[in-house]
């Protein structure tokens, strides 16, 4: 399975000290150097990013077609992670793309690729018994404590698959 992932997702499950799950959902994740970049050089993400670059499930990709990444960034408006992390997906035809911002997760979709972000993983994660209902409560508290934007739609959905 080839899973591609953008920087929110990671951020967000590094921040619930749950980035394990992606390993043992997927075996491996896919993110480009833009990707890298975000969560290793913004002193924001200090803690994150020493997580992230000992990760031994996490793989760096740095071949990226320029040309395209940037007609898809001036095109749509994305951000330079967004636009090579689908990149990433069509060019490999991936099985899944791990995104969370809307805007990324229209244009993936336009373009026929599979999409899935932080409120996905939880619920897979509860669905296959890796989380408890209570871990994926506090998960959630954790994260909006954070700063985190969660939908009300998506937490409902959430919430009414754990119940």
């Amino acid at each position: 399975m080839i899973v591609i992932s953008d920087t929110t997702p990671l951020i967000s499950l590094v921040k619930i000290g749950r980035l394990n799950i992606l390993e043992i959902l997927f075996g491996s994740v896919q993110i480009p150097k833009a990707v890298f970049a975000e969560l290793t050089e913004n002193p924001k993400y200090e803690v994150e990013a020493e997580t992230v670059k000992a990760c031994p499930f996490i793989q760096v990709v740095d071949k990226i077609d320029e040309n395209y990444v940037s007609l898809l960034r001036r095109s749509t408006g994305l951000d330079l992670g967004e636009s090579e992390a689908i990149y990433l997906s069509d060019n490999k035809k991936a099985d899944l793309l791990l995104m969370d911002e809307v805007l990324g997760r229209e244009v993936a979709i336009r373009m026929g690729i599979r999409i899935m972000g932080t409120i996905g993983i939880l619920g897979i994660a509860y669905e296959d018994s890796i989380l408890s209902k209570e871990e994926i409560k506090e998960a959630i508290a954790i994260l909006r404590d954070s700063g985190r934007h969660i939908s009300e739609k998506l937490y409902e959905q959430l919430l009414n698959l754990i119940r």
